[in-house]
């Protein structure tokens, strides 16, 4: 039943939760649990209030056909992702820090006669072509650690990296067959080590992740608490996914993943639940046996590794350093693959006999975390159902809820203003409006149509390994996602202006037009999010302010560097400017004199290109990814990232009036 607001009061109620949103954001630190409850308590009482008002007001007779239909629903997938939000806010009430203890743990290992345990180095690779591999190869044996034993376990059978291994003095390993995809690969690198190296601890890395000199010294210490059978490190990329690349933000857009690792990881390290996230960790060589070895029963073995490890009573710790750099997705398709994986892999645990919700030996902890964590998969469709829900209104008169806009203002809006300042302020600039919903909406077309998949049939589907290194030279519009989105922008236009032409501006309208425009502008960035655009083929560039000198000849200039890369630098103008194809040599510092060509010049910069050998190449490798720059967003620049979306959302919506 709908009741009447009063306008006086329903103005009060909103400015009293912006206003309050606002102090919470000025005066509040995140880093503090007591404004970190405030701040809870605050939200996720207007999201409670919300729904309990949804479900009480707004549900129409199950009687109405198709129109009941939708809106159950509508309102099922709509609490579905108010729970997850609600259990996040409780989840991130606590947050760990690990980092005191690697500070000690390092202090004690680096100590005059400490005793330092062996370390296996496991470097997992399917298909992946030399360019990617030699940079974790190469960092790997760069390792700043006395012990350190590096394996390749080659699921492709090449001969030719085989070659390469034993030239580089690292232990190669293959198996006659691929079965359980990269869990079994691991199981064979298990086994076979045993045989040999048999180190008590295992660092374990994708074929595209290079670690920093310092990751086993930062981590080995924290095995010291009793029961850590794992120590769990932050993926970080030095290359924009699809969605900063597509949307112009790598400089001002952090990538989709730094709110789960940065902000969420150390809060459910404080519940003793951190994932195990499949790269750039270190196992417990005896927990891991004790287990029975790494899990087959999904396509996610990292998710059931963690919780494997629970289950045999053993601690997953989160330390929230940079010890690593890898390649994120390049492509829209492998983003997206890779977050179809992801969520039927959570779904396959989920149905196994002893997985966390099945099985015993997990405590009512480990149950709810698990829960959790499915929740974030199941709230998925409900961003695909608001974009819906103002196409069957206008075609269809059929609401995804009934109310009045007035009621909407008074119990939903505050609500909104509450969760969209809680959520950028918890999670310290990682989420923006408009990229973040992307970052879902693009993924939740494929991870919607996975979980009904997952529902007839949820096992036997192969494993789908993320490509990288891949020509992405030319622009690629994937036009079977993008259609989708172009579709519903077309009947929401249309929609929209038959509405204005044709009825009354009432309330009920103008609720919608402004719930259209939103899903408007949704479905616009959606769009740009699925069109490939071009990426150097050269290699990842990274800022590099350091002295620097050429020669050409008996000519030595000064200058110094701008950026690098493996492939060749930017530095300063000086007063000599050697022409184009000139050779000349580059004193690289901690690399040495690399020869170069010039391959061009400006007014302020001259540009050449490596022409370095294997061993040149490879102590470039030690110089950028064993200590690797940043060069890609860690914080989002709110007015940088929405004024490059709007040039090039101008360029999107000329084509398409």
């Amino acid at each position: 039943m709908n009741v009447l607001i009063d306008n006086a009061l329903l103005l009060q109620i909103i400015g009293l939760t912006l206003l309050l949103g606002i102090l919470l954001v000025r005066f509040g630190d995140p880093a503090r649990a007591s404004h970190r409850l405030v701040f809870g308590l605050f939200s996720g009482a207007l999201l409670v209030r919300y729904a309990i008002w949804r479900s009480t007001r707004t549900l129409p007779d199950p009687s109405h056909g198709f129109a009941s239909v939708w809106a159950y629903v509508f309102y099922a997938f709509e609490m579905i992702s108010i729970v997850y939000t609600l259990g996040a806010m409780i989840v991130m009430l606590r947050r760990s820090d690990a980092r005191p203890g690697a500070d000690a743990g390092e202090a004690r290992l680096r100590g005059a006669g400490a005793e330092v345990p062996a370390v296996d180095v496991f470097i997992a690779t399917y298909n992946e072509d030399l360019q990617v591999l030699e940079k974790t190869i190469i960092a790997a044996k760069a390792i700043d650690y006395p012990h350190v034993n590096v394996w390749v376990l080659d699921d492709t059978r090449r001969d030719w990296l085989r070659e390469y291994c034993a030239r580089q003095d690292v232990h190669y390993a293959r198996r006659p067959d691929n079965s359980h995809a990269k869990a079994g690969n691991l199981n064979n690198g298990l086994m076979l080590s045993a045989r040999s190296t048999n180190a008590p601890y295992i660092l374990l890395l994708d074929a595209d992740f290079a670690p920093q000199k310092n990751i086993l010294y930062r981590i080995l210490g924290l095995f010291a608490e009793p029961g850590v059978a794992l120590v769990q490190t932050p993926q970080f990329y030095y290359n924009a996914d699809p969605i900063q690349h597509n949307l112009g933000a790598t400089d001002s857009w952090v990538d989709e993943q730094r709110v789960f690792f940065d902000i969420f990881q150390p809060s459910r390290d404080a519940w003793n639940s951190a994932f195990c996230v499949g790269t750039s960790f270190v196992i417990s060589r005896a927990a891991i046996t004790e287990a029975g070895g790494f899990p087959t029963g999904s396509v996610c073995e990292d998710i059931h590794t963690t919780y494997l490890l629970r289950k045999h009573g053993y601690i997953t710790r989160w330390l929230n350093e940079r010890l690593s750099v890898g390649l994120s997705a390049e492509g829209l398709v492998e983003y997206i693959n890779q977050r179809s994986r992801w969520c039927l892999g959570t779904m396959q645990v989920a149905l196994l006999e002893d997985g966390p919700l099945r099985g015993s030996g997990y405590t009512l902890m480990d149950r709810l975390h698990y829960i959790h964590g499915m929740l974030h998969w199941l709230s998925k469709p409900f961003l695909l159902l608001m974009l819906l829900a103002p196409v069957l209104y206008w075609y269809f008169d059929i609401a995804a809820f009934y109310t009045t806009p007035s009621e909407f203002l008074f119990y939903g809006l505050p609500a909104l203003l509450g969760f969209w300042c809680y959520g950028p302020w918890i999670t310290e600039k990682r989420t923006l409006p408009i990229f973040t919903e992307v970052t879902q909406l693009v993924a939740a077309y494929a991870v919607t149509r996975t979980i009904a998949a997952a529902c007839i049939r949820p096992f036997g589907r192969p494993f789908k390994v993320t490509a990288k290194g891949l020509d992405r030279s030319k622009v690629v519009v994937h036009w079977r996602l993008a259609s989708f989105f172009i579709v519903l922008m077309l009947c929401l236009q249309l929609g929209a202006v038959n509405a204005l032409l044709t009825a009354s501006l009432s309330a009920g309208t103008l609720f919608n037009l402004a719930w259209t425009l939103v899903a408007l502008v949704l479905d616009l960035a959606a769009i740009m999010a699925c069109v490939d655009l071009p990426r150097q083929k050269q290699e990842e560039r990274f800022p590099f302010r350091r002295a620097a000198r050429w020669r050409h000849g008996r000519e030595l200039e000064s200058s110094h560097f701008i950026d690098i890369s493996l492939n060749g630098a930017a530095l300063m103008r000086g007063s000599k400017m050697p022409s184009p194809g000139t050779p000349i040599e580059i004193d690289v510092p901690e690399v040495g004199w690399v020869p170069a060509r010039v391959a061009r010049h400006s007014r302020r910069r001259l540009c050449v290109q490596f022409d370095a050998d294997e061993a040149t190449r490879h102590r470039l490798i030690r110089l950028l990814f064993c200590n690797t720059p940043h060069n890609i967003a860690v914080k989002a620049r709110p007015l940088h990232a929405f004024g490059q979306f709007l040039r090039l959302a101008g360029f999107a919506w000329r084509p398409m009036r």
